[in-house]
């Protein structure tokens, strides 16, 4: 029973980086994960991960707005799918260097939860611009 749930799972990543669809909606529902987090979770326990409320909302609106753009190029665009998934990349990666500054910034207030927290986030989004890079690189046809 458990090897057919990680066989799925694996079958499933493996053929993210092979259709640009499924690779928007998985950045958008990440982004919209990440609103979550970030600005309810996080937010309501802001003394147990220490990063200051107000940063914490504006990280959580960068990620909705990621979101919504990335669940847009997931319903919306059908051909030249690459500028937007080039986008999405490029706001990812200044999205990652964006909440690392913060976390140099605040470190004074963050506790070891926090630090995990982002580091851990930072690692996602990493290898989710990997995958997004890959595809875009893998693939000569505009359409999909």
């Amino acid at each position: 029973m458990w090897s057919k749930k990680i066989n799925g799972s694996q079958q499933f990543m493996n053929e993210i980086p092979s259709d640009p669809k499924r690779l928007f909606l998985l950045d958008g529902l990440g982004g919209m994960l990440s609103a979550f987090l970030l600005g309810v979770v996080l937010a309501r326990f802001e003394t147990t991960f220490g990063m200051p409320r107000k940063v914490l909302y504006f990280l959580s609106c960068l990620a909705c707005l990621y979101a919504v753009y990335s669940l847009l190029s997931h319903w919306r665009v059908k051909g030249n799918w690459k500028p937007y998934m080039q986008a999405i990349a490029v706001a990812n990666l200044l999205y990652c260097c964006l909440t690392i500054g913060l976390v140099i910034y605040h470190y004074h207030a963050l506790t070891r939860l926090g630090v995990i927290y982002f580091l851990l986030e930072v690692m996602i989004i990493v290898g989710l611009v990997i995958m997004e890079l890959k595809t875009i690189s893998g693939f000569r046809s505009e359409q999909f």
